[in-house]
């Protein structure tokens, strides 16, 4: 369960309304009484019941304490929930009471009214990826051109731009709105069968019920139950999954970006934001911690959903009961990062001047490809390569810059100028196509908040 101390660290307060006990309740009571209105289309209850049960399908009517201690000894929500808004009908109407959860069982609510819980969770997450795609955009087209160092395996390999990384980070998470796209066609599908999945106990009137009770909750309708079936919930479970894995990659960027040695960019400075309780000098990452602890968490709960889809026969047996209340942590967690990730990315400080310090802190060696190349038209390239791998081995053992080395090198200057040297050691000029990959992903940004329009 969520810590009522921690929740608001860890998810965003919207996230944490979708998914309170509250909430969950209610949206269990709105497809009640979308059942009853849905029999009643048909016949299969009196119209008469409609109003009472409708009346009496608010989460403020029911003695929560009560249900939560109930639900303990039925083995789900529903039963107990069932039970009360019986004797709530009954009070007001006793015949009406008589109609109450006609032709459903617990599992068609309970995961009927997650799918509606998910389908406001879904909404939430898709704007603030826009919010934060937004912010990425506006920060990958300022910095197309600011160049700093790249690194492989942790070190320094050759120069980029900040705005290549940046478009990066949005590509990917520009592949994840495509993928919530796809999500919703799937997720957002009636849970409707009744005892054992085929609506037996509403005779001849089954599909006609459920047909109007998807109408109704504006769900669609799917070609069969799928009560043993955990693949919609899993799907958006990997889904937020990945999502959460991208924004933890963002994080760590920054948070290694931050470092004193590094010190390229911050995250925004506020009041009481990123300091130590014993050191008053520091500037942690605590953005970023939040995003690494919800990447370092969601994984796990990933693996429990893909765990429970291996369900028996037509109900399962604890791996349903166990997407209750995973499913719903993996959402608040993922809201919480995306929510976080906005606020550093929205307020980021980037030094510009210690990005170019870092790339001159090799004295020349982040560009030794660039020589090796140059010279390899000439010379071939093995031989180039031995040539420059020598003039870097030097340089560094005696703490010279690699072009005042390969200047006094007369093969190499036999084949290259001063001016060529000074040239190919300046690391603007050797970013390759960052900005026509920046370009594309900012047309495809573009393009898909067009289609949102």
């Amino acid at each position: 369960m969520t810590s009522r101390i921690t929740s608001s660290m860890f998810s965003s307060e919207d996230m944490l309304n979708v998914f309170s006990d509250g909430a969950t309740v209610q949206r269990m009571l709105d497809v009640e009484a979308a059942l009853a209105r849905a029999d009643a289309q048909h016949g299969v209850i009196p119209a008469s019941a409609v109003q009472a049960i409708v009346g009496c399908c608010d989460a403020a009517l029911i003695d929560m304490p009560s249900l939560m201690k109930a639900a303990r000894l039925a083995g789900n929500r529903a039963i107990p929930l069932v039970r009360q808004l019986t004797e709530l009908v009954a009070a007001r109407d006793a015949e009406a009471a008589k109609y109450v959860h006609w032709g459903a069982t617990s599992q068609d609510i309970i995961d009927t009214g997650l799918v509606l819980q998910l389908r406001e969770a879904l909404r939430l997450i898709d704007a603030d990826l826009g919010k934060l795609a937004g912010a990425l955009a506006d920060l990958a087209g300022q910095h197309r051109h600011t160049p700093m160092a790249g690194r492989t395996w942790m070190q320094h390999a050759l120069p980029i731009t900040f705005g290549l990384k940046i478009a990066g980070w949005l590509d990917a998470l520009l592949r994840h709105g495509e993928r919530l796209d796809e999500l919703r066609r799937r997720i957002l599908a009636l849970q409707f069968g009744g005892a054992a999945g085929t609506l037996a106990s509403l005779g001849d009137k089954g599909a006609a019920v459920a047909e109007e009770l998807a109408r109704d909750l504006a769900l669609a309708l799917p070609d069969t139950p799928w009560h043993a079936h955990g693949d919609r919930f899993t799907e958006a479970a990997c889904t937020m999954g990945m999502l959460t894995g991208t924004l933890g990659k963002m994080a760590r960027d920054i948070s290694l970006l931050m470092q004193t040695e590094v010190a390229e960019v911050f995250e925004p400075i506020a009041a009481g934001r990123g300091g130590s309780s014993t050191m008053p000098h520091k500037r942690n990452p605590v953005g970023c911690a939040t995003v690494l602890t919800a990447a370092t968490r969601v994984p796990a709960l990933v693996s429990t959903m893909l765990s429970a889809m291996v369900q028996e026969h037509e109900r399962a047996l604890g791996g349903w009961q166990a997407e209750w209340d995973t499913l719903p942590e993996i959402m608040r967690l993922a809201s919480g990062a995306l929510e976080q990730m906005h606020a550093v990315i929205s307020g980021l400080t980037i030094d510009t001047a210690r990005m170019q310090r870092n790339l001159d802190a090799t004295h020349g060696l982040l560009m030794a490809e660039a020589v090796t190349l140059a010279l390899g038209g000439r010379l071939g390239r093995m031989q180039a390569h031995q040539m420059v791998e020598h003039a870097c081995d030097q340089a560094g053992s005696t703490g010279t810059h690699l072009g005042d080395v390969l200047k006094k090198d007369a093969t190499i200057r036999a084949e290259l100028s001063e001016a060529d040297i000074d040239r190919l050691l300046d690391p603007a000029g050797y970013t390759g196509e960052a900005e026509s990959f920046i370009e594309r992903v900012l047309h495809a940004h573009r393009a898909r908040e067009a289609g949102k329009q």
